[in-house]
């Protein structure tokens, strides 16, 4: 059974929303998610990445003028470093050997018309019990309260089989309507048939819980696998969002329509 409240299109930007568009059709292997023939490809660059700011908590966050899409995964899962590979930066997100090192809340302004947000990993960090609470919290108070925020990249670890952590982690988002895409890095690491057989078992345990499959990719940040991908759902939810903004001259403009409980600001 889904989780109580679970609605499979509630919230999704339109752009994500399985079976919207008939000629969007997702096909889940054990590898890479592909798209069939008539799936559309994108041309995604990314010209400027810039720090804006960095935030303890969702008050302190930046105004809500432009979407978002946020990383998080366990601590360890290789985010700092898919993050630079992603934006093309060496050193946009610092990459430490101490699991847990991002503390905040981190803003990056991308082509001056979006944000990427590099959030607090969950599991180990040093320091969990003095700060693992109000961090927690925090992250969580962003991804269900956020307007502006318009998908969730959660990272899970490939060279391992399906970690209970990860497996509460994306349980919180469905039952919360958080919309989300997978994406199974460090696939470098290992054979694979290790790989495939990782990403099948975890699906399989999250199966019940949704109408179609959620939207999956996998990724190395050694060998820059998935990240064409990956750009690929962000231009295609900016592509949407622009054309909402841009009503046809023999139309009235029609406001989107909102989340259930909340407005976005464009």
């Amino acid at each position: 059974m889904r989780p109580e409240g679970y609605s499979p299109t509630a919230r999704l930007p339109l752009a994500l929303i399985n079976g919207r568009d008939p000629s969007l059709k997702l096909v889940l292997f054990a590898q890479p998610i592909y798209c069939d023939s008539r799936c559309r490809h994108f041309a995604v660059n990314i010209s400027s990445a810039t720090f804006l700011c960095s935030a303890p908590d969702l008050g302190s966050c930046p105004d809500e003028l432009l979407p978002e899409f946020a990383f998080i995964g366990r601590s360890n899962v290789g985010k700092s470093s898919l993050l630079n590979l992603f934006t093309g930066k060496d050193n946009l997100a610092r990459v430490s050997p101490t699991p847990g090192f991002t503390k905040l809340i981190n803003f990056f302004t991308i082509n001056k018309n979006w944000r990427l947000v590099d959030l607090p990993g969950y599991g180990f960090a040093e320091g969990a019990r003095k700060d693992s609470a109000r961090f927690n919290r925090a992250v969580l108070n962003y991804l269900e309260h956020r307007t502006n925020l318009c998908s969730v990249f959660a990272l899970i670890e490939s060279a391992l089989p399906p970690q209970p952590i990860d497996i509460e982690f994306i349980e919180w988002l469905t039952r919360r309507e958080v919309p989300f895409v997978l994406v199974f890095t460090k696939t470098d690491k290992v054979p694979a048939d290790v790989v495939q057989a990782n990403v099948a078992a975890f699906m399989a345990q999250i199966a019940p819980w949704f109408e179609k499959p959620p939207v999956a990719f996998t990724c190395s940040a050694e060998t820059g696998e998935g990240r064409q991908e990956l750009l690929g759902v962000i231009n295609e939810a900016m592509t949407a969002i622009q054309a909402e903004q841009r009503p046809s001259s023999e139309e009235r403009p029609t406001p989107r329509k909102p989340r259930p409980d909340r407005h976005r600001p464009w």
